[in-house]
């Protein structure tokens, strides 16, 4: 696949992108908004159905504090990528106990790696 100036470049690019999005729940997980701000992209937008949508790197570093840390907890179970776009099977407790949830965040990458937004879906049982 030719993208962005060449293969090559595109490849590396997606490789340095799923370690952010890795990095990203790691930050997340142990509340490290810092860290976690360090991989997105001044423009990423964020939206997920447990909180408003966030757009620009400031409000999504406002929103994710809220929820960061312990004992909100990511377990990632698969992460697939293609070219600027990352996809990543998983579950979230956001405390012991009360609320455990599978999920699917669909990324998107800059030419750099950068994250540039994320969309979150949760999976509900039916009843």
């Amino acid at each position: 696949m030719t993208c962005h100036g060449g293969s090559l470049k595109y490849s590396a690019a997606t490789a340095v992108g799923v370690d952010h999005v890795r990095l990203s729940y790691h930050y997340l997980n142990i509340g490290d908004i810092d860290g976690y701000g360090s991989l997105l992209d001044e423009n990423v937008q964020v939206q997920r159905p447990d909180m408003a949508h966030g757009c620009g790197r400031n409000e999504v570093l406002r929103t994710h504090a809220l929820v960061a840390g312990p004992p909100s907890h990511h377990q990632i179970y698969k992460v697939i990528a293609d070219g600027d776009g990352v996809a990543v099977t998983g579950r979230y407790t956001d405390l012991p106990g009360r609320t455990t949830l599978d999920f699917v965040d669909v990324f998107t990458l800059t030419d750099e790696g950068m994250l540039l937004g994320y969309r979150r879906f949760y999976y509900v049982a039916p009843d």
